[in-house]
Parts: C-alpha cells; sequence; structure tokens
C-alpha cells in the first residue's frame, strides 16, 4: 500500500478499492457527477485523493459512503481491496 501523501487519482483508487470494475467505468460515473469527495461535487478524475478523504458514490441504484484508509498500489483480491476504505454506511 502507498503512503505517498501526495495523493492517488481518483479514478485508480476507485478501481483499486473495487468499487467500479474498470477504471473506463470510473472515470464515465466521475464525470457523470455520480461522485462527491469530502462533501463537493467531483467530476475530474485525475483529483486527488489521500486517506481521510471521504467519498460518496451514486452508482447502479446505491450510494455507497467510504473513508480512505489506504491508497493501495494496485487492484488486488477484493480482501486486500477492502483494507482501502471503512465503509460507512455500515458504522451506522
Amino acid at each position: 500500500m502507498i503512503d505517498d501523501p501526495g495523493g492517488l487519482r481518483l479514478d485508480k483508487w476507485l478501481f483499486f478499492a473495487r468499487v467500479f470494475k474498470s477504471r473506463a467505468i470510473a472515470v464515465e460515473r466521475i464525470e457523470a457527477g455520480g461522485v462527491r469527495v469530502n462533501d463537493q461535487p467531483c467530476n475530474k478524475p485525475g483529483k486527488l485523493v489521500r486517506p481521510g478523504d471521504r467519498v460518496v458514490v451514486s452508482a447502479f441504484g446505491h450510494m455507497r459512503a467510504l473513508q480512505i484508509a489506504a491508497l493501495g498500489d494496485r487492484r488486488g483480491p477484493a480482501t486486500e481491496a477492502q483494507g482501502l476504505y471503512h465503509d460507512l454506511d455500515r458504522q451506522a
């Protein structure tokens, strides 16, 4: 996992965290306005995200609120991907 304070592109992070099946789908959803970062609308796939940022994704009829725990450096297995975020919906 990357501990780079510079951050990671939002589309890459969503792909690494297995929120979307491909980066292309992540880019489409971001550009369509389906993603918010720290409660602000985001339509730029290249926006840098960092651990601690809150990402809300609206896709496929569902909303997910996630807090970034780590950036990651690849799209690994699901168990690895789950370590990249805290699911804020399940903490309630």
